[in-house]
């Protein structure tokens, strides 16, 4: 007599987002990064100024940065060439941008993407960007937006879909000729679905995540790293950013963002290499050029030269700016986010790198 073999037991199905209870493996070395929370209110959504025409009493002008590297920097191209077709020992090297006088040079594109994301996370406002894969986990409330007619705060200013936004920002480019070789170990995702902090107790993602700032950055050496042309400490690069139509609100918390706020000195996180210190940079406003009514208006385009009343000395500047940063606190900024923020990303700090796997 044969007997069946009993039924295989049937696999149930991985769950779309983690249970309320269930155990996460926390790993027992910090992670270098924190979430930062979203707001508890739903996103205001408004109307965008519009680009026909400058209003009067909005701010309009160019800012002028210096950016200073504090930790190894590399923005890749996604293009790996032999070392000897850049000037470089190594066999091969993932390369960053150079513009035509061979100098490094960060896009501007990579700063605005970099900025935004923090301005987004002190603002009451949607994600710009999500990944497919949690997509259902994002609270609905957070998903990009869409209709260009009713865009969250961060979306006026930077874009969104169908609309350009209202600031511009040029290509950053190195004082000086050449660049750093350096070796980046190998980088593991995040992994969220590991980490409980990642998820609130409904399953749904619980913010916005932010990489530590540390004191130095990991170099494996060649033997255990990618070889990458990298811009080093203390290089600068130059930019500007140019604005119309913007808020003082809405300028104040683009300068909180730049770490023009004394009570909250932060620095910027920009290219590749953040989970293992590279990427830190410090911001210097260097220079203004701001029209703040209509005089300035009939001044500008009634002359071939630009009157100098759109100019600022050093201490007009400090003063300037300060006074849209306390504008922005009282009516746009998220208190609670921005002290979680500048913990993160507070600058100069003693935080040391990551050791182990990354």
């Amino acid at each position: 007599m044969t007997t069946n073999p009993p039924p295989k037991p049937k696999k149930s199905a991985p769950p779309s987002r983690p249970p309320a209870n269930n155990h996460f493996d926390e790993a027992a070395v910090p992670k270098p990064y924190e979430l930062i929370s979203f707001p508890r209110e739903k996103p205001p959504k408004n109307p965008p100024a519009g680009h026909h025409k400058y209003f009067g009493d909005r701010l309009h002008g160019t800012l002028f940065l210096t950016l200073k590297v504090q930790t190894t920097l590399h923005v890749s191209t996604g293009v790996v060439v032999m070392g000897s077709d850049i000037g470089s020992r190594v066999p091969l090297i993932k390369t960053m941008f150079q513009n035509v006088d061979q100098k490094l040079s960060i896009q501007g594109s990579s700063l605005k993407g970099c900025i935004r994301s923090t301005y987004e996370a002190i603002t009451n406002s949607t994600l710009a960007v999500i990944t497919s894969r949690y997509r259902d986990q994002i609270p609905p409330e957070r998903l990009p937006c869409k209709n260009k007619e009713q865009l969250c705060p961060a979306s006026q200013v930077f874009g969104a879909l169908d609309w350009q936004g209202l600031i511009e920002f040029s290509d950053a480019n190195c004082e000086k000729i050449g660049f750093a070789t350096g070796f980046m170990p190998s980088l593991y995702r995040p992994r969220p679905d590991q980490r409980q902090a990642y998820f609130d107790q409904r399953g749904n993602v619980s913010g916005r995540k932010f990489y530590y700032h540390t004191i130095r950055a990991v170099d494996k050496g060649q033997n255990q790293g990618i070889t990458v042309q990298q811009a080093a400490k203390e290089y600068t690069f130059t930019t500007r950013l140019q604005f119309k139509n913007l808020k003082q609100e809405e300028l104040g918390t683009l300068l909180i963002v730049l770490g023009q706020d004394p009570k909250y000195p932060i620095a910027l996180k920009v290219g590749g290499g953040k989970p293992i210190g590279m990427g830190t940079m410090t911001v210097e406003v260097t220079a203004a050029r701001v029209l703040q009514n209509q005089g300035d208006f009939v001044d500008r385009y009634s002359s071939y030269n630009p009157p100098e009343s759109e100019s600022m000395n050093s201490a007009q500047l400090q003063q300037f700016m300060q006074k849209n940063i306390v504008v922005a606190h009282y009516s746009l900024v998220q208190a609670t986010q921005l002290q979680q923020l500048a913990e993160v990303l507070k600058y100069p700090t003693d935080r040391e790198p990551p050791t182990g796997m990354y």
